[in-house]
């Protein structure tokens, strides 16, 4: 009498706890196991953090790329600034009118 007063008391318990365990069936189409869930949103995360940094990095070496190429045009500008008075400054150089003895005789 005891036993089946005590299963009476039991049998609601057994009755609701069988809905909340349908998500929780690995048999059920769908299925994902919680270990594997965690796994794949660490490396979700992971490869977030991974891509952002490779941005940051992408975005650095372009800066410095682009302030490389305009100290060089700057330089270069300096450079035709400078030459440009006297179109070069290197003194201005005369043709040399040969010597006698400087010509080989053609026979």
């Amino acid at each position: 009498m005891k036993r089946l007063l005590i299963l009476a008391a039991l049998l609601p318990f057994t009755a609701l706890a069988a809905p909340l365990n349908v998500d929780n069936n690995p048999n059920q189409p769908g299925y994902e196991i919680p270990s594997q869930q965690r796994m794949q949103s660490r490396m979700l995360n992971q490869q977030q953090q991974n891509k952002g940094m490779l941005n940051q990095q992408l975005k650095v070496q372009t800066q410095q790329q682009q302030q490389h190429l305009q100290n060089q045009m700057n330089n270069n500008q300096q450079r035709i600034q400078q030459t440009q008075p006297g179109m070069l400054n290197t003194p201005s150089t005369k043709p040399v009118a040969p010597r006698n003895g400087d010509m080989l005789k053609q026979y």
